[in-house]
């Protein structure tokens, strides 16, 4: 989560201008003229850049239904001696690209989102928002842009809620304000459920198509239709070490289902089917 606090230079309203050498937007970066406690997507501006690598910058009013899903990051991840978290590259199932992130807990918040099927598209970083505040201008540049499969989207800053400060949550207010005038979610999140997410870790390695075995993924489909212990069901469709990687891969498609929520995956768990075709 990144929050500038200070003051910046405003948009600029007048006719379209160029951002380092790129292409414009399809219209004026228009800055807000007053400080109110209400905010609209009027009063915000979106520099971003597309996935073509042309940069923009356009009120939120007018861009707001750009597939920011596959903007590329508006900053970069700094990476230097004695930092404390780890940055690096999630190879993203869904759309089979990467998406960065810039800690182990965004990496998770990446991966849950990588297993949500009602998630179609992600991005980190995908732009900055620009607004003015008690005479200031601020910016924010949002963790993840998440594309669902119904059209609209989700905002999600990733942040443990024992670093969250006074001006998180002024900027938080904002944003959700303008998130909810173009029919977006905001969420602030922070540690996720061990549990969950030490199961979603371990079906993680089993996330890419390389692990499906067609012919086995019938079997098992068959074998737990109506329910059956993780291990016993594999032992039923043939040697668990050729079969479990493909039981595992339906399980983080969701071809098959299990309580993931609140039991470690051990081999008596219950593995029931009903999910789509993988």
């Amino acid at each position: 989560m990144s929050t500038d606090r200070g003051s910046t230079k405003s948009g600029i309203a007048g006719p379209p201008r160029r951002l380092r050498g790129r292409r414009s937007g399809h219209g004026p970066a228009t800055a807000a003229t007053s400080d109110k406690r209400l905010y609209g997507p009027e009063r915000f501006d979106v520099n971003f850049i597309d996935s073509e690598g042309r940069e923009f910058q356009e009120p939120l009013i007018q861009c707001w239904n750009q597939p920011f899903e596959a903007a590329l990051p508006i900053r970069s991840l700094a990476s230097y001696r004695g930092k404390k978290s780890f940055s690096g590259l999630w190879w993203l199932a869904t759309t089979s690209d990467h998406v960065s992130y810039e800690s182990w807990l965004e990496r998770d918040h990446v991966m849950a989102l990588d297993f949500d099927p009602a998630v179609i598209g992600l991005a980190s970083r995908p732009f900055r928002l620009a607004w003015r505040h008690d005479g200031k201008t601020r910016t924010h540049t949002p963790d993840l842009f998440a594309r669902l499969d119904d059209g609209t989207a989700v905002l999600i800053d990733v942040l443990p809620g024992d670093q969250v400060e006074l001006d998180d949550l002024t900027a938080w207010d904002a944003i959700t304000q303008a998130c909810d005038a173009v029919g977006w979610e905001f969420r602030r999140v922070g540690e996720m459920d061990g549990v969950l997410t030490a199961n979603l870790r371990w079906l993680s390695g089993y996330r890419h198509p390389r692990c499906l075995d067609p012919g086995r993924a019938a079997d098992l489909r068959r074998v737990f239709a109506d329910g059956a212990a993780l291990m016993e069901g594999a032992r039923h469709v043939g040697d668990p070490i050729a079969v479990l990687p493909t039981l595992f891969h339906l399980l983080w498609r969701q071809v098959l289902r299990t309580d993931l929520a609140t039991t470690p995956l051990w081999e008596g768990s219950l593995v029931r089917g009903g999910g789509e075709q993988p």
